[in-house]
Parts: C-alpha cells; sequence; structure tokens
C-alpha cells in the first residue's frame, strides 16, 4: 500500500497559518470556526501591542534584534495602533486570535523584521500578560467609580445626616437610625471593595511575558526591564505556573461578585423604599420605566437589573472556579475561555457603578414618610429599657418590664410615647416624667452619640473623617 499523499494541495492553506510548517491539511472550516477568539480577544489589541513592543525593545537591548529591527517593529506596531483606534484595521477570523492578527498584520508592513517578534516569547505568556494588563486596568477604573460613588453617598449621607429613618433586623422596625447613617453603612460596604480591588492588583501586577510556552527561553533575555516598562512590580518566579495561573482573574471576579452582592442589597433596599408600601424615597423619572398596560406604574427597573445583574457576574466566577478546577500544568486551550467571564464580570459592574453613581445624588428623600415609619413598631423600646437600667434596674429586668409594656401598648392600638406616665409607671416604678425625652425619635439617635453610632453628630464626625481621607 503506498503511503498517503500529504503534500499540500493547490489552494491549501496550512502553510499560511504561522504556525503552519508541521501540518498537511489546511484546518477545517467548522474546527476554525469553533477554535477561534478574535471575535471576543481583539479586545485586548492594546494590551498585545503594548506588551509586544516592550518585548521588542528587549530583544533590542539584549542585542537578538538589531536596534533597526526593534525599531521597526515598535514603529509597525504605532502603526497598527493607529489603525485599529480609527476602526479600519481588518480583523481575520482564519488567524485565530488578536495576537496571531497584529503579528500578521506587522509582517506584512514591515517585512522581515516583523517575523522576529516572537522570538524568545509563546502566545502562552503573551496571553497570559496581555490578561494580566487587562486585569490591573480594569481594577484601575473600577476602583475609581468606586471613589466616585462613596463620595455621592458622602454627599446624600450629610444632607440627611438629621433625617429619621426605622432601621430594621428581619425587616422588622428595630431602633430610629439616621438616614444618613445608612448611606454611611453603604459606603462602609464599597470601600471594602475598593480594599479587596486593590489588594488584588497586588498580585495582578507580575509580568509572566519570559517564561515561553512554559520552560522559558534560551535567549538571553531581561525580563525586569521588561517589567519596568510595562508597569509591573517585577517578572513572576515560576514559568510553568506563569503560563497557566488565572487565579488573578478569578480574584477579580471574586472582588467584583461580592462588589455586586453589595449592589445588590442596595438595590433590594431601593426596591423596598420607592413602593407605596414603604415610601421612603423617590426616584428620579429618568431612571425609571413605566408599564405597557398599568399606566400609573413607576418601576425601579435600575435596582431590579442590577440585583438581576448580580446573579450574572456570580456566574462568571463561578465560570473561571469550574475552568481551572481540573487542568494540569501547563498551559491548555481550555484557558481560551477565561477571557470572556473576566471580561464581562468587568463590563457589568463598571456599568452598574456607573448608573449608581448617576441615580444616588439625585434621590429624594420623603423624610416625613420616613418620620412616620420610624415612630411605628416601639422603635424606642430599648430606649426605655436604657432608661431603666440607668435608674437602677437589670437590665432583664427592664427587658421584660418593657416587653410587658409594649404589650399592653399593642393592645390600646398605640406607641409606647403615648402612653401616660400612670400607665407606663405600672410597669416600673422608676418610670418618671423625663421619660418622655428618651421615647422620642430625636432623643433616641442623639442619645446613640459615640464613635461608629447613629446620633446626626457621629454622623457628621464621620463624614468629617472621610473627607480628610486620602485615597
Amino acid at each position: 500500500m503506498s503511503k498517503p499523499d500529504h503534500t499540500p494541495q493547490s489552494g491549501d492553506k496550512s502553510n499560511q497559518k504561522l504556525w503552519g510548517g508541521r501540518f498537511a491539511e489546511s484546518t477545517d472550516q467548522m474546527v476554525e470556526a469553533f477554535t477561534e477568539s478574535v471575535s471576543f480577544d481583539r479586545r485586548l489589541w492594546r494590551q498585545d501591542i503594548a506588551g509586544s513592543q516592550a518585548h521588542a525593545r528587549m530583544l533590542g537591548k539584549v542585542g537578538v534584534l538589531t536596534s533597526t529591527e526593534a525599531e521597526a517593529i515598535v514603529a509597525g506596531l504605532d502603526a497598527i495602533h493607529a489603525e485599529i483606534a480609527a476602526g479600519s484595521f481588518q480583523w481575520q477570523q482564519a488567524l485565530e486570535d488578536v495576537h496571531m492578527n497584529i503579528e500578521s498584520a506587522l509582517t506584512a508592513r514591515i517585512g522581515e523584521a516583523g517575523k522576529k517578534l516572537h522570538t524568545g516569547r509563546s502566545r502562552n505568556d503573551q496571553v497570559a500578560t496581555d490578561l494580566r494588563l487587562y486585569t490591573r486596568d480594569a481594577i484601575d477604573e473600577l476602583t475609581l467609580l468606586i471613589e466616585a460613588l462613596a463620595g455621592a453617598l458622602l454627599d446624600l449621607a450629610e444632607r440627611e445626616a438629621d433625617s429619621v429613618m426605622p432601621g430594621f433586623t428581619h425587616l422588622q422596625i428595630a431602633q430610629p437610625v439616621s438616614f444618613g447613617h445608612h448611606m454611611l453603612a453603604w459606603r462602609e460596604m464599597i470601600l471594602r471593595d475598593r480594599a479587596r480591588l486593590l489588594d488584588a492588583r497586588k498580585r495582578v501586577n507580575l509580568l509572566p511575558l519570559g517564561s515561553a510556552a512554559l520552560a522559558g527561553t534560551v535567549y538571553p533575555i531581561d525580563r525586569d526591564y521588561v517589567a519596568q516598562q510595562l508597569g509591573f512590580d517585577g517578572p513572576t518566579e515560576n514559568s510553568l505556573d506563569s503560563v497557566s495561573d488565572r487565579d488573578f482573574a478569578i480574584e477579580f471576579c471574586a472582588a467584583a461578585s461580592l462588589l455586586m452582592v453589595h449592589l445588590s442589597r442596595w438595590s433590594e433596599e431601593l426596591i423596598l423604599w420607592s413602593s407605596p408600601m414603604f415610601g421612603f424615597v423617590k426616584l428620579p423619572d429618568r431612571f425609571c420605566t413605566g408599564s405597557s398596560i398599568m399606566p400609573q406604574k413607576k418601576n425601579p427597573d435600575v435596582p431590579e437589573l442590577v440585583r438581576g445583574k448580580t446573579g450574572r457576574v456570580i456566574g462568571d466566577l463561578q465560570a473561571l472556579l469550574v475552568l481551572m478546577k481540573g487542568q494540569p500544568l501547563a498551559y491548555n486551550r481550555d484557558n481560551q475561555e477565561d477571557k470572556q467571564p473576566l471580561f464581562d464580570a468587568h463590563d457589568t459592574v463598571a456599568a452598574c457603578l456607573r448608573v449608581f453613581g448617576a441615580m444616588l445624588p439625585n434621590l429624594t428623600v420623603e423624610r416625613e414618610a420616613c418620620r412616620a415609619a420610624a415612630s411605628k413598631g416601639f422603635s424606642t423600646a430599648t430606649d426605655l429599657a436604657d432608661y431603666l437600667v440607668k435608674k437602677g434596674l437589670p437590665f432583664r429586668d427592664a427587658h421584660h418590664a418593657v416587653g410587658s409594656a409594649v404589650a399592653y401598648a399593642v393592645t390600646k392600638a398605640c406607641d409606647l410615647a403615648d402612653l401616660s406616665l400612670d400607665e407606663l409607671r405600672k410597669f416600673s416604678a422608676l418610670v418618671e416624667q423625663d421619660v418622655y425625652e428618651r421615647l422620642t425619635l430625636d432623643g433616641s439617635l442623639r442619645a446613640r452619640n459615640h464613635y461608629g453610632a447613629t446620633a446626626p453628630e457621629q454622623v457628621r464626625a464621620a463624614i468629617a473623617r472621610a473627607r480628610g481621607q486620602s485615597k
């Protein structure tokens, strides 16, 4: 039996691939469509060009390229950068990914020197570098958006420092709090998110380029030089780990997921508060939509969508965790699937932060409705117990006495403050006329006057501290 003829046929495109020397057949069109990633990874073009220019300068510095070749590569990539930015670059699916598209265009533009760019590197360490650059940019963008949103919350807290609203536990009215204090609670949540992102940035900001496919390279490369050019803190330690690690993407999505959980909790509150059942706030009309059938409806679609998109970002995290859980060292093609969850998480969180940052400064707080709600549900019952404790009654006895008073007030369908002095004294002889100062909403707020508490004085002090903090 004669051996099969592996000579490329007329029209065969196998050798047009940058890796095509090994192959006798062109890639099946179905496989080409299945394996391409340029349709989504081309958004890494800025990072890819920056990394390639740093690599070319390094190759010129160590003498692997001549200075003329290195300069030609850098200039050619500048021209491609301008072309892509202008929208005139022709992306080709047959070239698989962003890296091959740019390298091919570079060679077509500057000739033989373009073929030397890939010396001493692999697409494995190249894409790992691009993704780290992208994730670093994403973290920097999100931290700026968080800072803007935190500033909007400070402004709202300052405006509403004296506004009384009911604080809730178990979604039951618990104690009166300052609306401004509630906004500062939201701010604390996203400041932790900012801190997590900045902490993750330390682990993102290491350079994998120079690890090549998995084992390093035989060329006399200078990884520290490349790291300095690209703003990395230094090179990664282990070439095997460097090309296969996606912890940084997972960590970013984990921080993004928790941030979205916080925004979702805010959204839940805004959805409740803006309903007629609560009536605590009014959302700007331009941030709401109506119903196609019910003309009276004003739907809080923005917070509802943020609440919904939270599941999407958590799904992005889950996708990356499952992607990585079974992979042996080093790089595997599975990792082509790392980009879309990362991109989606970044895009979704950024959009949610922007819309919240625009909506919150325009929130209308219905102060009277908040106050009226706080006056229900015996929200100053704890204040009465504390009053009795200060008169010498053990707290557990005071708790029981006030519980009995509440049960009595329920039968009369009134608040504790509406009971007469004689009625209150039925539950403790320690009650005197000054008790009514403690049973008012404003008195309850003012009484909680210590660091971190809800007294308007403390809310303003917290705002002053925050405004004095450096970013």
